[in-house]
């Protein structure tokens, strides 16, 4: 009788989940998903969490889904001229990957539903009416975290602690740095810190910017963050690393590329959520009914190697409440 009861669950089981999987797509129908991007996703960490946990909701790339990816590398001229491609491809999803690609597919298409994840300023930006209700076609994963920034400059202070003048590499094009700035520079006062402004709006910028700090000495740089510093982060940090510059960015990828600290949130954390928003989207919800979520988690990267190459000697008490130290 027991084995008997066993296989009967056995079977609900098996018939419950295969219930589950044909609900999750229309028979035959391969979903298309277009994903505008600074780099390639093939084979990377992302791509994996994301296909992840997809099959955890019962999709399986290939066989119910397809990514179609373009990437910028890091050149803001090309994301208008992509996110129309994909949209012209008639996808049945978009993803964009940061403010300016998601910007770039919102203008493009007002009907197709869009997720963004990594984005700084949500509704400051234009891409939603507000977090909890975001009408229109986009919804996802962002959103500045409350005091991040200025614990950012609170870092530099700790590791630094006779800096006075701190740069700060900025975007005035961009509205979430406008949101940080006023976050970071009431801080900075309450420091005694004086923060010296530095127009960063592509990778074009990266020399001049530099050369700007070299004609005018800082004793740190707070770099607020931007899509194109994922692909150019090495250049930027060797660059820092010239000038003796501790510097600090939200981008853990980053300071695995040599700037000395990063605090922020995680794009992997923003791409776990993804799939919860495509399922969702994909069997037929709308984005304006699906709330933002914003990241709950903030991480602390220190670089060692960086640390030895300007000379300095990290606090234990920051060490400590690192959550990645490159050695």
């Amino acid at each position: 009788m027991s084995t008997r009861r066993t296989l009967i669950c056995a079977i609900a089981v098996a018939l419950l989940a295969a219930g589950r999987a044909g609900r999750a797509q229309t028979p035959g129908k391969v979903y298309r998903i277009g994903w505008l991007s600074s780099g390639p996703w093939a084979g990377t960490q992302p791509l994996e969490v994301f296909n992840q946990g997809m099959r955890e909701l019962g999709w399986v790339e290939g066989r119910h889904y397809m990514i179609d990816n373009r990437y910028t590398e890091g050149r803001s001229e090309r994301v208008l001229a992509l996110a129309a491609d994909l949209v012209q491809r008639k996808v049945d999803l978009l993803v964009g990957s940061g403010s300016p690609h998601t910007a770039a597919l919102k203008n493009a298409t007002a009907t197709i539903p869009i997720l963004f994840y990594y984005v700084g300023d949500p509704v400051g930006s234009g891409f939603v009416a507000s977090l909890a209700r975001p009408g229109g076609n986009v919804t996802g994963r962002g959103g500045l975290g409350p005091g991040v920034h200025a614990k950012q400059l609170e870092l530099l202070r700790e590791v630094v602690p006779k800096a006075s003048r701190i740069a700060n590499l900025f975007n005035p094009a961009l509205s979430f740095h406008a949101a940080i700035a006023a976050e970071v520079e009431p801080a900075a006062r309450s420091l005694g810190v004086t923060l010296r402004p530095i127009e960063l709006r592509s990778p074009d910028d990266i020399d001049a910017a530099f050369a700007t700090l070299a004609r005018e000495p800082v004793d740190a740089l707070l770099i607020f963050g931007q899509g194109f510093l994922f692909a150019h982060g090495a250049r930027v940090a060797k660059l820092a690393i010239e000038q003796r510059l501790p510097a600090i960015i939200p981008f853990q990828e980053v300071a695995r590329d040599g700037v000395l600290m990063s605090y922020g949130s995680n794009i992997i954390d923003d791409v776990r959520r993804l799939p919860y928003f495509a399922d969702r989207v994909l069997k037929g919800a709308k984005p304006a009914e699906l709330p933002v979520e914003q990241p709950s988690k903030f991480y602390l990267t220190i670089n060692q190697k960086t640390a030895k190459a300007l000379g300095l000697t990290i606090p234990q008490s920051v060490l400590l409440r690192a959550y990645e130290v490159i050695k």
